[in-house]
């Protein structure tokens, strides 16, 4: 028998309702259990708990294409995030760092290269990322970023610099620890005619760490400690000093780089193609 209360509470949860249903169910284990501490190891670990217990389960897949091994839901699973809230607001970051800003930026800026090489790994934390853009000098004022990507024809790589103080990645989520690979938002820079060229603001995959955890070379994250109210997210900074990556970590679905260094783009507009 429906209880006067269900029925008030299927009414107001509207047509999302069994995915709310569900998520109230998973979320009654005891590591879900609402349990604030300023104690960030104590937090950061039951986050990272309830990270994997959330993909085991599918948390992830609706909010990736069918193609790439999602159920394409998005509305789903931006309730889903909705609902984590009840559990813990730094699991709901958390999430939305990994599924939404760094495994959304793979699916959207990337084509069928970095879609077969990392979406599946992102949705069941096989690969976890941070989504590097926000900078020490500029917070989101992403066109006027200074981390720069500059093409090396002569090895057929992108050249991942901070040029200057400023260009430090900052307060950037999951950096300080569980990240593994960034998206890394920069000025893509090639070379005509001798000179340098800046196409504008584009995304590049970049690893951080080795298994163990330890800086790749070239990489230099730092902590950014205890965040207020949330404690479960491990927020860090990150200072590249000449990263080489290969040419196809570029996410190329708006801008492309040939071999032989020659930028191409389907928008010719810099600021339309910024902005799409």
């Amino acid at each position: 028998m429906t209880t006067t209360a269900e029925h008030l509470r299927n009414a107001l949860d509207g047509r999302w309702r069994d995915v709310k249903n569900e998520m109230r169910q998973r979320l009654t284990g005891e590591v879900f259990r609402p349990h604030y501490t300023p104690n960030t190891v104590i937090a950061r670990t039951k986050v990272a708990a309830q990270m994997s217990i959330m993909a085991a389960a599918g948390a992830a897949d609706d909010g990736f294409r069918k193609e790439h091994g999602g159920t394409g839901n998005v509305a789903a699973a931006i309730t889903m995030i909705e609902m984590l809230a009840m559990s813990d607001l730094s699991l709901m970051v958390k999430a939305g760092v990994q599924w939404g800003l760094f495994g959304g930026a793979v699916e959207n800026l990337g084509t069928e290269r970095h879609h077969e090489a990392y979406v599946k790994k992102i949705i069941n934390l096989e690969l976890r990322g941070c989504f590097a853009m926000t900078e020490t000098g500029h917070g989101s004022d992403v066109q006027a970023l200074e981390t720069t990507a500059t093409y090396d024809a002569a090895t057929q790589e992108f050249v991942i610099h901070s040029a200057t103080p400023n260009a430090r990645k900052d307060y950037i989520g999951g950096a300080a620890e569980t990240a593994t690979i960034a998206a890394v938002f920069a000025q893509l820079i090639t070379t005509e005619a001798g000179e340098p060229v800046n196409h504008g603001v584009h995304c590049f995959m970049v690893p951080l760490r080795d298994a163990d955890g330890n800086d790749l070379p070239g990489v230099t994250t730092s902590d950014c400690q205890y965040k207020g109210g949330l404690p479960g997210v491990d927020n860090g900074r990150i200072v590249f000093d000449h990263v080489r990556v290969p040419r196809v970590n570029l996410l190329n679905k708006y801008g492309d780089v040939a071999e032989d260094g020659t930028y191409s783009s389907p928008i010719e507009n810099p600021n339309r193609r910024f902005f799409t």
